[in-house]
C-alpha cells in the first residue's frame, strides 16, 4: 500500500509524514509526499527535527503531485485547519483523509518557541501515524469504508 502525505509546499508536514511513516511502517507499507505547489526544498526545521528524532532524511525532496513515482491507495492532506490554508483536493479514486497539522514553517517567535513548534507538529504526526499502523491494516485493506472511519477519527486526535 502505497500513502501520500499531501500538503501545498511539501517542505514541512508532509515530508515529516512521509519520513515518520517510512521509519515506522511494516513492509509493504510506503508513503511518499508530494505539493500541489512544492516549494522545491525541504524545510531546515523538519529536517533537523526528523534527525534529531533519528529518522533519516537521505533521498527525500520536495515535489509536485504531478510527478509521483507511484499510484497512491491512501491520500493523507496535513494542511492545517486553523491556519485558513487551500489545502490541495488530490484528484483520483483514491480513499482520502485529513490530518490537519498546523504548520510550523509559520512560526514566529524565541528560537524556542519556533522548535516547540516543530516538536509539536512531529508529536501529532508521528502520534496518528502510530495510531494508523495500530491498526488491524490487513484486514482493513478490504474494507475501505471502515478504513476511512478509522482514518478519519485518527486525523481529528491528539497526543
Amino acid at each position: 500500500m502505497n500513502v501520500l502525505f499531501l500538503c501545498t509546499g511539501n517542505s514541512c508536514r508532509s515530508l515529516m509524514g512521509e519520513a515518520i511513516f517510512n521509519h515506522l511502517a511494516p513492509q509493504g507499507w510506503h508513503a511518499i509526499s508530494a505539493g500541489s505547489k512544492p516549494l522545491g526544498r525541504l524545510n531546515p526545521g523538519a529536517v533537523a527535527m526528523l534527525e534529531e528524532k533519528g529518522i533519516a532524511t537521505a533521498g527525500y525532496y520536495s515535489k509536485s503531485w504531478n510527478d509521483l513515482p507511484v499510484t497512491p491507495d491512501i491520500v493523507i492532506s496535513v494542511c492545517g485547519n486553523a491556519a485558513n490554508e487551500t489545502c490541495p483536493a488530490y484528484l483520483g479514486p483514491v480513499l482520502r483523509s485529513h490530518w490537519g497539522v498546523e504548520d510550523p514553517a509559520h512560526a514566529e517567535g524565541t528560537e524556542a518557541e519556533i522548535k516547540a513548534a516543530f516538536e509539536t507538529a512531529y508529536a501529532i504526526l508521528r502520534y496518528r501515524i502510530e495510531q494508523f499502523l495500530a491498526l488491524p491494516l490487513t484486514e482493513l485493506q478490504n474494507d475501505p469504508v471502515r478504513l476511512k472511519a478509522e482514518m478519519d477519527r485518527i486525523g481529528v486526535s491528539l497526543p
